[in-house]
């Protein structure tokens, strides 16, 4: 392991590696080192405006992939979906290059955190907050994701690190779909990238197809992550009404025919429960 600094700023990193490159795109003010994905991440800023930097090209310290090439690809194979599934609570992509010997992609800052491990506190904080805030951000969840569907997409590797929340304005984002592949996915006897706790029951399961109906369990999944500490299984745990709550349960149900066929069709059945609850005038549009 090797300490590098950076405008005053210390990281780790597996082996060193040059990063001279990142001047021309100003002062790095926060480094992210701790990803598995084999990706470096920097804050910057330039003009008084700030940047999210995200390279693949470098020995980082929690590289579960131990392939830089791959890394390297992947990333690059990222920047067609940011494109095609640009949306307002997508981060906003602004460029990608080669450069500094491997692959960067330029991102519009969002000032928020990630609510989910190993930000244990942040996602303390947030699963500690009101309700009718965290039905907001769900709300978003699953607007985005029947976005994704009608790209033609399905969300793989779908979990809560990839949203970021600010807890001053209360806006929020979505920031990684870089393992979003076309539907209809096969997962390859290799496994799936993914949480387990929001993966469908056929996403574990070598050589079966991942799609919009997998997505519907992982949104489902996702309600219990919010609503009931995690527990897809304890009603006591779930705070919010028991209408909300069959139609989350519908959700994760196991067998494919039984859930929601579509993320639209969840909504709209979630969107009627809110109705029937006393969240309805916080959260009508």
């Amino acid at each position: 392991m090797v300490a590098q600094t950076i405008d005053g700023i210390s990281f780790q990193m597996k082996e060193e590696h040059d990063f001279s490159f990142l001047n021309s795109f100003g002062k790095v003010f926060r480094v992210f080192d701790q990803s598995g994905s084999g990706c470096i991440c920097f804050g910057v800023e330039k003009d008084g405006k700030r940047y999210f930097l995200k390279f693949a090209g470098a020995h980082t310290i929690n590289d579960a992939l131990r392939n830089i090439e791959d890394t390297i690809l992947r990333l690059k194979y990222s920047v067609p979906k940011y494109r095609e599934m640009k949306h307002p609570l997508l981060v906003n992509l602004i460029d990608a290059m080669e450069i500094g010997g491997g692959y960067l992609t330029v991102f519009d800052w969002f000032d928020g955190e990630s609510c989910g491990y190993p930000q244990q506190e942040m996602c303390k904080r947030f699963l500690a907050l009101p309700a009718e805030k965290k039905i907001r951000v769900y709300d978003g969840i699953l607007e985005f994701h029947a976005h994704v569907a009608k790209c033609g997409y399905v969300a793989i590797d779908f979990n809560d690190q990839a949203t970021l929340y600010n807890f001053d304005n209360e806006d929020f984002r979505i920031c990684d779909i870089d393992f979003y592949a076309k539907q209809y996915y096969m997962n390859g006897y290799s496994g799936i990238w993914g949480d387990p706790s929001l993966m469908s029951p056929e996403e574990k399961r070598n050589g079966a197809i991942v799609d919009e109906i997998s997505n519907v369990y992982a949104m489902g999944a996702t309600a219990f992550v919010f609503f009931a500490e995690d527990d897809k299984y304890s009603r006591e745990k779930w705070i919010l009404s028991n209408d909300l709550y069959e139609v989350a349960k519908k959700a994760v149900s196991e067998q494919r025919n039984e859930r929601q066929q579509t993320i639209s069709e969840l909504i709209t059945e979630w969107n009627a429960a809110i109705k029937g609850s006393p969240y309805w005038k916080e959260q009508k549009r």
